[in-house]
């Protein structure tokens, strides 16, 4: 009996040894991990020196404002047409800063149109005469980019709501309260007469 027992705590001794002798090699593997990305940090820190912050990733307001004021929308693209044509096609008009071709996040395929931003707001004007001119073949349609304002919707559609009916329903249509039953009639189905009449 005593034999069992002494042989279980050495058993449970050496299993708990082990489990120490695993926790260790994991903390000098996490170092060894954490030291390697710090190199990474500094040999990315040195390569780039003008890094901007995290923060400036992401334009203020004002930034985005200025950014639409200087870009112009182009419709009606060709489906094939890469950035560096669009660049090219509107080349003459200014030094351009960035050219962006929209796609559908499902898909992946471009949507048939794209927004160029140029170096200064005096393009924007000269690149206004594109306007309906050739590219790849087809008429693109050339015109400012406008500023989306969150919560304000350029479209004239009703608000949607509980209670609009479409018409064919109860009620009267587009009554934008809540909906209200029919009460019964007071003498249920059949009206009786107003006065007695035996024959």
């Amino acid at each position: 009996m005593g034999c069992t027992k002494s042989r279980s705590l050495v058993s449970n001794y050496q299993e708990l040894e082990a489990i120490k002798a695993r926790v260790r090699e994991m903390e000098e593997e996490a170092e060894k991990l954490k030291e390697m990305q710090t190199e990474v940090d500094k040999q990315m820190n040195m390569s780039s020196p003008t890094a901007t912050p995290a923060a400036a990733a992401f334009p203020t307001p004002e930034e985005k404002q200025e950014a639409d004021n200087k870009s112009i929308f182009v419709g009606n693209v060709d489906y094939g047409a890469t950035a560096e044509e669009l660049e090219q096609h509107f080349h003459g008009c200014g030094s351009v800063n960035r050219v962006t071709i929209l796609c559908d996040k499902y898909t992946g395929h471009p949507k048939g149109f794209a927004y160029i931003e140029f170096a200064d707001k005096d393009s924007v004007v000269t690149a206004m005469a594109l306007d309906e001119s050739l590219f790849r073949g087809r008429q693109i349609k050339v015109v400012p980019k406008r500023t989306n304002r969150p919560g304000i919707s350029t479209t004239n559609r009703r608000p949607r709501g509980r209670g609009v009916t479409r018409g064919g329903g109860r009620g009267t249509p587009y009554f934008n309260g809540p909906f209200i039953p029919r009460t019964r009639r007071p003498f249920g189905r059949y009206r009786r007469a107003a006065y007695y009449s035996p024959y």
